[in-house]
């Protein structure tokens, strides 16, 4: 059974930057990962996605601006957030196939 623990979120300036990373337990990371967020009154919605194989895929509103990527080695996914924008506000939760993690909140200030 995976385990799976977020790290990095925080507020973050509109225009700016933040990571998000997320470290995964248990024996095989040999998965597909994907990042999911829910804002405030909203439905959780799908963020980003790797391959196993390390290829990514991004929901319309992100692409340019995030990017995932993973360390096999180190068990980790991360999600690299630039030019942030205030509609990014979120909590942010990692998922592996059958696991998701606690969430980490993501504020950004205009």
């Amino acid at each position: 059974q995976v385990q799976l623990v977020e790290a990095g979120g925080g507020v973050g300036q509109a225009g700016g930057s933040l990571r998000l990373s997320c470290v995964a337990s248990g024996r095989s990371f040999n998965i597909n990962m994907a990042w999911y967020r829910q804002a405030p009154g909203k439905q959780r919605e799908w963020v980003a996605a790797i391959t196993s194989g390390g290829f990514p895929n991004y929901v319309d509103s992100v692409k340019g601006r995030f990017a995932i990527s993973r360390d096999n080695a180190k068990k980790t996914v991360s999600l690299q957030m630039n030019s942030l924008k205030p509609e990014d506000t979120a909590v942010y939760y990692c998922k592996s196939t059958t696991t998701w993690g606690q969430g980490t909140q993501v504020t950004v200030s205009s």
